[in-house]
């Protein structure tokens, strides 16, 4: 995947398109729209099943205007 995913906005499938997150974009959807908008990337360790598992995504991700 070449293009940068906000994950202010992506949905599920777009989530789960980048790698190392397969499989977890309905869960971070999920997360975003109990919680809010993610302001840091960081933010994505708190989300069930992620910990420790973002770090190799980060590249692929953003969270620019959304």
């Amino acid at each position: 995947m070449s293009d940068v995913v906000n994950v202010k906005t992506a949905s599920a499938d777009e989530l789960d398109a980048v790698p190392g997150l397969q499989g977890h974009g309905f869960e971070i959807v999920r997360y975003r729209g109990e919680r809010g908008r993610f302001t840091d990337l960081r933010q994505l360790e708190e989300v069930p099943g992620l910990a420790g598992k973002v770090d190799g995504s980060r590249a692929a991700l953003s969270v620019g205007e959304g």
